[in-house]
């Protein structure tokens, strides 16, 4: 029988080891561990049935219907594992730590692939996750307002050997009413937090760590708040960049839209924006006047983000002014003040 491991052993391993994924293809895609393959050991029609099935009929009844389901497909699920395991061994998961991943390391072990299994199954691996981030560390909240660049300001730090987690990559969204735009359709929040925690866990708590100044939701993720709870207690260091130089970069990176898909996100401000404001805003937009639109827009995002920094303990947040949109030089200049 497969050995069971806890999760930390578990992921530890799985940096050499491929991790197998048994539970249905929807289950998967809602949500699993970075890096994780499927092979289902049912599709989500026979997990409903065989489900249904135990729930009442009983546990027999079920075992013989899953029986049936996966009778045919041994063959192929078993080519599939020596396909992916390295060096003839493979770690197996799914839901519970129950009998899905026990039957398919039984399978797998049949055809000469070592296996082990995580004990608890990926319900435990979501609880050590979501424990790993409330783990201490020495965050750093670069803030500024919107269209300072602070996305590219964190690669530039990320350069000069600095530590940053990029939370609206992780995302796949810049965070504001337009922030889908040019971006990657979003993931579950649980994904989310999945990716969220493998980029922690690959970080030095002991030594300091940017983030970006992010409310809890980033488009229709949310930050959990294991990790929101520490970010609202860090140190903030707030940049100060001219409305006219963040006019130019919000140009830059949202206009090349069509002027359909900024008047559609236009509308969805209208409420906090105003109706004389948003209906300025889209004439702006469709008499190609990208930098007016952006320049009405700033004048909601600005009151949203001071706002937001007034909720923040006051002492803890240092400000630098910075002349350029420059990245570059922006970083050098924030980390000679940091440090």
């Amino acid at each position: 029988m497969a050995k069971k491991i806890t999760t930390k052993s578990f992921l530890e391993q799985g940096k050499e080891i491929p991790i197998i994924d048994v539970r249905s293809p929807g289950e998967y895609a809602q949500a699993h561990i970075p890096g994780a393959i499927n092979i289902p050991l049912f599709t989500n029609d026979e997990r409903a049935e065989v489900g249904t099935a135990y729930k009442k009929q009983g546990k027999q009844k079920a075992m013989l219907i899953g029986l049936d389901k996966i009778g045919s497909k041994m063959r192929e699920t078993a080519e599939l594992a020596l396909k992916h395991a390295k060096n003839g061994k493979l770690l197996v998961h799914c839901w519970r730590g129950g009998m899905r991943s026990e039957s398919m390391a039984w399978l797998f072990e049949r055809v000469g692939v070592e296996c082990q299994l995580l004990r608890g199954g990926y319900k435990a691996y979501r609880r050590y996750a979501k424990s790993e981030l409330s783990s201490k560390a020495k965050l750093v909240i670069l803030s500024g307002s919107t269209g300072s660049g602070k996305t590219d300001i964190l690669k530039e730090i990320k350069k000069k050997g600095e530590q940053i987690i990029d939370l609206e990559g992780i995302a796949h969204h810049k965070g504001s009413a337009f922030g889908a735009i040019g971006e990657k359709e979003q993931n579950s929040t649980e994904q989310f937090e999945n990716n969220l925690h493998l980029a922690f866990s690959k970080l030095d708590l002991a030594k300091r760590i940017w983030v970006e100044d992010e409310s809890k939701p980033i488009g229709k993720n949310f930050i959990p708040d294991e990790f929101f709870k520490q970010m609202r207690k860090a140190p903030v260091l707030k940049i100060n960049i001219s409305k006219e130089e963040r006019i130019k970069r919000l140009v830059k990176d949202y206009t090349f839209a069509d002027k359909e898909i900024l008047i559609y996100h236009l509308n969805r401000i209208k409420k906090r924006l105003g109706p004389k404001e948003t209906q300025m805003a889209i004439e702006s937009v469709e008499n190609g006047e990208m930098a007016t639109a952006v320049d009405i827009s700033l004048t909601f995002y600005d009151k949203a983000y001071a706002h937001g920094l007034s909720k923040r303990n006051i002492k803890s947040i240092k400000e630098l002014d910075l002349k350029f949109d420059n990245p570059k030089e922006n970083a050098k200049k924030i980390l000679e003040f940091e440090n």
